[in-house]
C-alpha cells in the first residue's frame, strides 16, 4: 500500500506546474503535504523542529500608510494550527499578544515575529506602512528560480511614467504598467532596486529602495557513501545530503545518482539515498548526486568522490582471554584477530567501540594480537579488522565488560539558597563517579523513597517536582550496580511558602462615609512564610506599613477628611515579590461650603448688549452638586456639576439686568448661599437733540439764546458738550435724565451751525447740525429806497424793482414808461420826475411786504408758506413774470440811495442787455446772473416782520 502511495507522489510530482509569481502554485503546495508524510516514513531519524515562518498576503514588505497585511504564522510539527503568539517590536518597545488562529491583521510599521504551537519563534519580518506617494513593493524573500514581481505603486498625485533602476542604473522603463517581472531568479539579479515617477504640480518622485538577495532554495548537496572502499560485493548506500531554507521547508526536492556521469537507477526520485546492492571492481569510479526542486526547475550538483571496490581477505576471527563474563579493573586481557587464509602480507587493526585501538602489519601469519590492563574504559565493543590489500573485513564484535563498584554518590540540588519558594521546580540529580552500569540510583525524603531511575551511561540520574511546603525537609539518595547500595550525605531543605493575595477590608461597609469620622483599614492573608509585610495606600500613595512574625490581620486607622476620598488597597510581601489586593473604593462625604460667586463682562463696566457670564463655585463639598442662579431672588437657571468645581450660566444684558444677583449650592447635604453682588448696566446714550431757545423768531444781537440738547435714552451721567462751527462752546454733566442747557448772550459772530455731543463714558453721540443767523438791531420801517435817472429818449420802456433781505428777492409790477417829443429842456425835468416816481412804487411795494411779514409775527400766527420755516419751499416757488415789450439797452446815470447808515433795505438796478419778447418763468437769482448786470446793491436790515425771515434763512444774496 505504501508503495502504491509512493508512485502516486512521484506521477503527481513530475506533472507539477511551474507557473509561479510569489511562492509555489497550489498545485506544488499540495505535493509539500505529500512530501511531507513520505520524508516522515523514510526519515529513521526523530521528527527534526524548525523555526516558525511567517507568509504575508498580500505578500509586500511595504504598502501604503492605511492599507492592511495579513501575517500567516506557519510551524512544523503535529499540532494543529490553534494558538499563535505573536511579537511586534517598534521603537525599542515590544508588545506580545495571542491569537486563537495562526493568522494577524496589522497595518502599523515595524518588526513582527510569531510562534506556532510546538515550533520555536520566527525569525523577525519587517513591515513599512509608508506615508510616500511612490512606493516599490517586493515579495519577502526571494529563491533561485522565483518568479519575481516588483511593483511600483504611486497615489493620484504621481504620474506613473516609471522608470525602474537597478543599483542606480536605468534597467527598464515602464509605460502602461506598475510591475516590473523577473521570470527566473538568480545570483545576477541580486542589487538594490528603485522606481521614479512624476508629480503633477511639479517634479520627479523616487520610490523607497528594496534590496533583492536571492537566496539558495537549498544548501549545495554533499554525497555521503557509507562506504569508499567497499569490499566486492557488499552493497554501498549513497546519500545526497542538503537543507532546505525555512521558506522552502515544504518544497519537495528530487534527487539524481550518477557515476561517471552515468545516471543510476531509472531516474530521479524523492528519496535522498539510494542503494547499490552489490559492488563489485567494475563498479569503482567517481559518484556524485544532484539535488532539484520540482517547482523551480532549480538543480545544484554535488562534489565528485572516488568510490574504490576491494577485493577482500576472508573475515577474521576476534578471541578475549582470559574468557569471563564480568572482569575486574586490573585483570590483563589479550584481544587476538586471526584469519583463515595466509597472505604475504596482513594488516590487522582493533577497535574499541569504533575507535582504534592498535594495528599489527604481520607477514605471511594467520594473527595478531595486543594486551593491556583493564579500567572501567574498556567496557564495550571490540573488534579487528585484516586488510591484505584487497579490502579490509571485519570480525564479529565481541562484548568486554569492566565491573566497577560504585562509589558513594553525591546528591545536588538545582538550587544552592536555602530558601527554595513554593511553586518553583526543583531537581535532585544523585551521581556516582565510579561504577559499573548499569547503576540503579533511588531518592529518598525523610526515610520515604521519591522514586528511582536507571543509568545505563555516566553522569547520574535526576528527578524534578514542584514544590509544596510539605517538601522542606531532608533528602539523601543511593546507588547500586549489584555490589551494594550506596548512600549519599543528607541535604537539608527549606520551602519558603510565597504569600497569598490579601484581603483588603474596610472597618465600615458602609458606601457613604462623613468627614470626621476614624476609618481602619484591614489586611490579611490566608497563606505565606513569616515574617510578612504589610503596606497601605491610598491612589498608589503608601500610607503605612506593619510587620508581622505570622500569618494573621494587620489593621491600619485615621480620622476622615475630604482628601480620603480614593481607591485604597495593601500588598503583602515575605521577599518573594510583593502580593497585591483587589482595590476598595472609599467616598467620604463632605458638605458643601458657601459658594462664591463671581460676574464677567468683556470690560470694565457692564453694558447693555454684553455677555454676563455668572460664575458660582463651591470650593469644598462631594460631588454632584447643584447650582441655581438667581436675579433679586428671582430664579435665572440651574446647573449640575457631576465631578465637582464651578458652573456658570450666562446672559445677554438689557438695561432691566441691573441689581443684585446671587447664586446656591447643594450637594444633597446642605444647600449653602452665596453673598450677593450688585450689577448696573449701562445704557449707551442715543443720538441727541439740539434744539435753540429765543425771546423771538428772529435771533437778533443782544438776545439770550438758551441751546437745549438732550439724548433721549442713555444711562446717567450723561455729559453733554455744545459746539458752534465746531469750536466747543463748553461741557455740562447732566446726573439725571432731562438733557443740559447753554446760554449765549448773542453778538453777530455767533450765526453759524451748531451741534452738541452726549457721552455717558461708553461712546460719544453727535447731534443733528443747526444752522443759526444772528441779526442786527433795526430801526422803523424806512419807507423804501430811491433812485434817480436822467431821462433820455432811450430810457422808454418797463421799469421794476426788487426787495431782498436774504431770505429770497420779490420782484413788483413792471411799470411801462414811454417817452416821445420831449425836447432836451423839458426831457430831464420830466424823466427825473417819472422816475422818481417809479422808484417811490417800488420803495412803497417792497415796504408793504415787509410791514405784512411784521403784522403776521404781531397777529401771533403763522403764514400758509412759512418762508423761515421751510426755505427749502421758498426756493422751490418761482415768481411769474408777465409778456413785456422788448427793450434797449439804456445808459445808466446813478447815485447812492438812502445812504442812511446800516438800516437799508437791499435794492438793485438792472439794464437788462438782450432783447427778449417774453421773460424766462425761473428763479430771479438765475435772472441775475444770466443776461443782466447790477448797476446797484445794498441790504437793509430793519426790525420788521421780515426779519423773521433772515434769522432762518440758510444762506445770503449773491452779490
Amino acid at each position: 500500500m505504501l508503495l502504491w502511495v509512493i508512485l502516486l507522489v512521484l506521477g503527481k510530482v513530475q506533472n507539477c506546474d511551474f507557473n509561479i509569481t510569489f511562492g509555489v502554485s497550489y498545485e506544488c503546495l499540495n505535493m509539500m503535504k505529500w512530501q511531507r508524510s513520505i520524508d516522515f516514513l523514510w526519515d529513521p531519524l526523530p521528527l527534526r523542529t524548525y523555526k516558525s515562518i511567517i507568509f504575508l498576503q498580500p505578500p509586500w514588505t511595504t504598502v501604503f500608510r492605511g492599507e492592511r497585511v495579513n501575517l500567516t504564522c506557519k510551524g512544523f510539527g503535529f499540532y494543529s494550527s490553534q494558538k499563535t503568539k505573536w511579537y511586534y517590536r517598534h521603537l525599542g518597545k515590544e508588545i506580545s499578544r495571542e491569537t486563537q488562529k495562526n493568522t494577524l491583521e496589522v497595518q502599523e510599521s515595524g518588526e513582527y515575529r510569531c510562534q506556532a504551537q510546538g515550533s520555536p519563534l520566527s525569525s523577525p519580518v519587517s513591515l513599512d506602512f509608508s506615508s510616500a506617494s511612490l512606493i516599490l513593493q517586493a515579495p519577502l524573500s526571494v529563491f533561485e528560480g522565483d518568479s519575481v514581481v516588483l511593483r511600483c505603486r504611486a497615489k493620484a498625485e504621481v504620474t506613473l511614467k516609471t522608470t525602474i533602476y537597478k543599483n542606480e542604473n536605468v534597467l527598464a522603463f515602464l509605460n502602461k504598467t506598475t510591475d516590473f517581472h523577473i521570470s527566473h531568479a538568480s545570483l545576477k539579479d541580486n542589487g538594490a532596486y528603485r522606481c521614479t515617477g512624476y508629480k503633477e504640480t511639479c517634479c520627479l518622485v523616487s520610490s523607497n529602495t528594496v534590496k533583492i538577495q536571492v537566496q539558495e532554495s537549498f544548501t549545495r548537496p554533499v554525497l555521503r557513501v557509507s562506504s569508499f572502499q567497499p569490499i566486492s560485493g557488499s552493497p554501498v548506500t549513497l546519500t545526497c545530503e542538503t537543507q532546505l531554507s525555512l521558506e522552502r521547508s515544504d518544497v519537495p526536492l528530487q534527487f539524481c545518482f550518477f557515476r561517471n556521469d552515468q545516471m543510476l537507477g531509472s531516474g530521479c526520485s524523492l528519496s535522498p539515498k539510494f542503494r547499490i546492492t552489490a559492488m563489485w571492481s567494475k563498479d569503482s569510479g567517481f559518484y556524485w548526486c544532484k539535488a532539484a526542486t520540482m517547482c523551480y526547475n532549480t538543480t545544484s550538483n554535488s562534489l565528485r568522490s572516488w568510490i574504490q571496490v576491494l577485493i577482500p581477505a576472508s573475515h577474521p576471527v576476534l578471541t578475549l582471554s582470559p574468557e569471563k563474563a564480568l572482569n575486574f579493573e586490573g585483570t590483563k586481557v589479550k584481544l587476538h584477530c586471526e584469519t583463515q587464509e595466509d597472505s604475504l602480507r596482513t594488516l590487522y587493526k582493533f577497535y574499541h567501540d569504533g575507535v582504534p585501538l592498535r594495528y599489527k602489519s604481520v607477514r605471511c601469519e594467520k594473527g595478531a594480537s595486543i594486551s593491556f590492563s583493564l579500567t572501567t574504559e574498556h567496557s564495550g565493543n571490540y573488534y579487528c579488522t585484516a586488510d591484505n590489500g584487497h579490502g579490509a573485513k571485519p570480525s564479529e564484535a565481541v562484548s568486554l565488560s569492566v565491573t566497577v563498584p560504585v562509589s558513594r554518590p553525591v546528591l545536588t540540588l538545582s538550587s544552592a539558597k536555602d530558601l527554595i519558594s513554593e511553586g518553583a521546580k526543583l531537581t535532585l540529580h544523585c551521581e556516582a563517579q565510579r561504577g559499573s552500569l548499569p547503576i540503579v540510583y533511588q531518592f529518598h525524603h525523610e526515610n520515604a523513597s521519591l522514586g528511582n531511575r536507571s543509568a545505563h551511561s555516566a553522569g547520574g540520574v535526576a528527578i524534578s517536582f514542584s514544590l509544596t511546603a510539605d517538601h522542606s525537609g531532608n533528602y539523601y539518595c543511593t546507588a547500586n550496580n549489584g555490589f551494594g547500595p550506596q548512600r549519599s550525605e543528607a541535604v537539608s531543605l527549606s520551602i519558603t511558602v510565597p504569600v497569598s493575595r490579601p484581603v483588603f477590608t474596610l472597618s465600615s461597609a458602609e458606601a457613604l462615609t462623613f468627614e470626621g469620622a476614624t476609618m481602619t483599614l484591614y489586611c490579611e492573608v490566608q497563606r505565606g512564610s513569616p515574617r510578612i509585610l504589610y503596606q497601605f495606600y491610598h491612589e498608589d500613595v503608601p500610607l503605612g506599613s506593619n510587620s508581622t512574625p505570622s500569618v494573621g490581620k494587620v489593621s491600619f486607622s485615621f480620622s476622615l477628611t475630604a482628601a480620603h476620598s480614593g481607591n485604597y488597597y495593601c500588598t503583602a510581601d515575605n521577599g518573594f515579590g510583593p502580593q497585591r489586593s483587589e482595590a476598595v473604593s472609599l467616598f467620604v462625604t463632605v458638605p458643601v461650603s458657601r459658594p462664591i460667586l463671581t460676574l464677567r463682562v468683556p470690560r470694565a463696566q457692564a453694558v447693555v448688549g454684553d455677555l454676563l457670564e455668572l460664575r458660582c463655585e463651591a470650593l469644598r463639598g462631594s460631588p454632584p452638586i447643584m447650582y441655581w442662579f438667581y436675579h433679586e431672588d428671582v430664579t435665572l437657571g440651574s446647573s449640575s456639576v457631576p465631578s465637582g468645581g464651578e458652573a456658570s450660566f450666562n446672559l445677554s444684558l438689557t438695561a432691566e439686568h441691573s441689581g443684585n444677583y446671587s447664586c446656591e449650592a447643594n450637594n444633597g447635604l446642605v444647600a449653602q448661599h452665596s453673598d450677593t453682588i450688585s450689577l448696573s448696566v449701562i445704557v449707551p446714550v442715543s443720538r441727541p437733540i439740539l434744539t435753540f431757545r429765543a425771546p423771538r423768531a428772529q435771533a437778533v444781537v443782544g438776545d439770550l439764546l438758551e441751546l437745549h440738547c438732550e439724548a433721549l435714552r442713555g444711562s446717567s451721567p450723561i455729559l453733554y458738550w455744545f459746539y458752534h462751527e465746531d469750536v466747543t462752546l463748553g461741557k455740562i454733566s447732566a446726573p439725571s435724565g432731562g438733557g443740559a442747557y447753554f446760554n449765549l448772550s448773542l453778538t453777530t459772530e455767533h450765526s453759524g451751525i451748531y451741534s452738541c455731543e452726549a457721552d455717558n463714558g461708553l461712546e460719544a453721540q453727535r447731534s443733528e447740525m443747526v444752522t443759526l443767523k444772528v441779526a442786527g438791531n433795526s430801526s422803523a420801517l424806512s419807507g423804501g429806497a430811491f433812485f434817480n435817472l436822467s431821462l433820455t429818449a432811450e430810457h422808454s420802456g418797463n421799469y421794476s424793482c426788487e426787495a431782498d433781505n436774504g431770505l429770497g428777492a420779490q420782484r413788483s409790477e413792471t411799470v411801462t414808461l414811454y417817452l416821445t417829443g420831449l425836447t432836451e429842456n423839458r426831457s430831464g425835468p420830466v424823466a427825473t420826475g417819472v422816475t422818481g416816481g417809479l422808484l417811490s412804487l417800488a420803495g412803497l411795494a417792497a415796504g408793504a411786504l415787509l410791514l405784512y411779514c411784521w403784522l403776521s409775527r404781531k397777529a401771533g400766527r403763522e403764514p400758509a408758506s412759512d418762508p423761515c420755516r421751510s426755505p427749502s419751499d421758498l426756493d422751490s416757488q418761482e415768481p411769474t413774470y408777465h409778456n413785456v415789450p422788448a427793450w434797449e439797452e439804456l445808459q445808466p446815470v446813478y447815485s447812492n440811495v438812502n445812504p442812511r447808515g446800516e438800516n437799508v433795505v437791499y435794492s438793485e438796478v438792472r439794464i437788462i442787455r438782450e432783447k427778449k419778447k417774453h421773460a424766462v418763468a425761473s428763479n430771479p437769482r438765475h435772472l441775475r446772473n444770466k443776461g443782466s448786470c447790477i448797476i446797484y446793491s445794498e441790504v437793509k436790515v430793519a426790525s420788521t416782520p421780515a426779519s423773521r425771515c433772515l434769522f432762518l434763512a440758510s444762506s445770503a444774496p449773491h452779490r
